[in-house]
C-alpha cells in the first residue's frame, strides 16, 4: 500500500503453497477414504487425519511422496483432485482477506503450482551453468560461503533422488519469471524470519545462474512469530492450532462489549459495525505495530485498550478530529486561511505533520510498517496536547480559529491516510 501510494508500480503476488508433500498426503488419504463434499469442505480436519497417517505409516508416506511426483508430472486424476483441494482452501483464504481488508484478489494468486512446467528447465539451466552436483542421487548446488565450521558446504537441493522438486526449485523459478517477464526492479519476500538461510542461499544461486537481471533487488522481509501469553507458540487449550478466523470472531465480540459499555444508547446495527472495525483493526495493528522481525505475545486486553499504541486509541483520535468539524457542520477541506504557529503545541504538531512523507519513505525502504504505526501514535498524542491547550471552537478570533481548523484538518487527513495504508478502517464516531 505504501509503495503504491508513493508512486511505485506494485505487483501483488500471493505465492501460496499449493504444491508439494502436503497435497500428496491429501491425495493418498482420499484414495484410502473417499470423502463427501461436506467432508472435504472441512479441509483442516481432513488434513489433520492425513498428516497423522503420514507420520504413523512409512508405507503411506511413500505413497504420498509418489503421488506428489505424479502430480508434478501432470497426472490427470491427481490434478483433478488437487484442483478441488486448492479451490476449497483458496476460497477460505479469500474470505479472510476480505474480512481483514487485505487487497489480495484471486487474480493475485501465483502459487508454487504456477511454475511447475518450468521446474525441469530450472534444473537443466543450473546444470548447463556447471552449478549442479549430484549428491546421493539428488541434484544440489554447494555454496562455499554457506559452510559450517570444519564441514562441507550446505547443499541447496533442487531435485530429490526420486525426481521430486523442493522449495529451492519452486523459489528459483519465480525469481526468473519476475526478472525476465515482470522485469521487476525490486522483489520483497514477506516470509517467516526462520527462512532467512533458505532465501540467502536461493538468492545467491539465482544470481550465479543468471536468473536475476542487473540491478534487480531480492529482499527477504522476515517476520517473527505470534506467541501465547506464556511466550510459547500460540496454541489452543488442547494444544491445537489457533485459527485466525476464531481470533477475529473473538476480537469483534470483545470490541462489541467494550463499545456497548461506552455507548449503550447507540443502535445495535451501528454497534456491530463499530465493533467490527475496532476488533479487526485491533488484531491487525497489534501485529503491524511491532517490528516485523520480532516475536510477540498475543493479548486481547492490550490490543483492545483505548490507551497506548493501539488501534482503538488511534481510531478514537481520528473521531476526535472528525468531531470538531461535525460540531461546526463543515467538512475537513472547508477550512481556509493561513496557518499561524504561535503556541508550542501548534509548532510541534505542524513539525510532525511535515514528517509524514519522510516516514513513508522509511517504511518503503525497509519494509517496516511499525515505523508508520509509531508515527501515527505520536501524531495522535501531539494532537491531543494541541486540542487541550489550543481551543478551536473557543478561539480568540476568526483567524486563529481558521488556522487551528486547518491544522486539525491536516491531522485528520494524515491520520486517515496512514490508517488506510495500514489497511485499517476509520470511523467518524465511536
Amino acid at each position: 500500500n505504501v509503495l503504491t501510494f508513493l508512486g511505485d508500480t506494485v505487483i501483488r503476488q500471493n505465492h501460496v503453497g499449493d504444491w508439494g508433500t502436503q497435497f500428496g498426503m491429501l491425495l493418498a488419504y482420499l484414495q484410502e477414504k473417499p470423502a463427501t463434499s461436506d467432508e472435504l469442505s472441512d479441509l483442516e480436519n481432513f488434513y489433520r487425519a492425513a498428516k497423522q497417517r503420514f507420520d504413523e505409516s512409512e508405507e503411506f508416506a511413500e505413497r504420498a511422496r509418489g503421488l506428489v511426483v505424479k502430480l508434478q508430472a501432470g497426472d490427470a486424476e491427481c490434478l483433478a483432485l488437487w484442483t478441488r483441494f486448492k479451490d476449497i482452501s483458496l476460497s477460505h483464504c479469500q474470505e479472510t482477506y476480505e474480512r481483514l481488508n487485505v487487497k489480495l484478489t484471486p487474480a493475485d494468486v501465483m502459487g508454487e503450482s504456477a511454475y511447475n512446467d518450468d521446474l525441469a528447465n530450472v534444473v537443466n539451466d543450473l546444470k548447463a551453468t556447471g552449478l549442479l552436483v549430484e549428491s546421493n542421487g539428488a541434484q544440489c548446488v554447494f555454496l562455499e560461503e554457506f559452510r559450517p565450521a570444519d564441514d562441507t558446504p550446505l547443499p541447496v537441493i533442487v531435485q530429490k533422488a526420486g525426481g521430486g522438486y523442493l522449495y529451492a526449485t519452486t523459489d528459483l523459478a519465480p525469481i526468473r519469471y519476475r526478472s525476465k517477464v515482470l522485469k521487476a526492479d525490486r522483489v520483497l519476500y514477506f516470509v517467516d524470519q526462520r527462512q532467512a538461510l533458505h532465501f540467502q542461499q536461493v538468492f545467491e544461486v539465482a544470481r550465479r545462474a543468471g536468473f536475476v537481471h542487473d540491478g534487480m533487488q531480492l529482499e527477504h522481509m522476515g517476520f517473527g512469530t505470534m506467541n501465547g501469553a506464556d511466550g510459547r507458540p500460540f496454541k489452543t487449550r488442547d494444544g491445537g492450532t489457533v485459527k485466525l478466523i476464531d481470533l477475529l470472531d473473538e476480537a469483534e465480540e470483545r470490541a462489541y462489549t467494550l463499545v456497548k459499555e461506552k455507548n449503550p444508547e447507540v443502535a445495535e446495527a451501528e454497534l456491530r459495525s463499530i465493533a467490527k472495525a475496532v476488533g479487526i483493526s485491533a488484531v491487525k495493528y497489534a501485529d503491524l505495530s511491532k517490528h516485523r522481525a520480532s516475536d510477540y505475545s498475543f493479548n486481547f486486553d492490550q490490543m483492545l485498550s483505548f490507551e497506548g499504541n493501539t488501534a482503538p486509541y488511534l481510531l478514537y483520535a481520528y473521531t476526535r478530529v472528525a468531531g470538531v468539524f461535525r460540531k461546526l457542520g463543515t467538512p475537513f477541506d472547508a477550512s481556509k486561511g493561513q496557518i499561524v504557529l504561535a503556541a508550542p503545541q501548534e509548532q510541534e504538531l505542524a513539525a510532525r505533520l511535515a514528517q509524514f512523507t519522510e516516514t513513508l519513505n522509511n517504511v518503503a525502504e525497509k519494509g517496516t510498517p511499525h515505523v508508520l504505526c509509531a508515527y501515527l501514535y505520536d501524531l495522535a498524542g501531539l494532537f491531543s496536547s494541541f486540542y487541550e491547550n489550543c481551543p478551536i471552537l473557543g478561539a480568540e478570533n476568526p483567524d486563529q480559529q481558521q488556522s487551528r481548523l486547518r491544522l486539525a484538518a491536516l491531522t485528520g487527513r494524515t491520520l486517515k491516510q496512514g490508517l488506510d495504508l495500514l489497511g485499517l478502517e476509520t470511523l467518524e464516531r465511536m
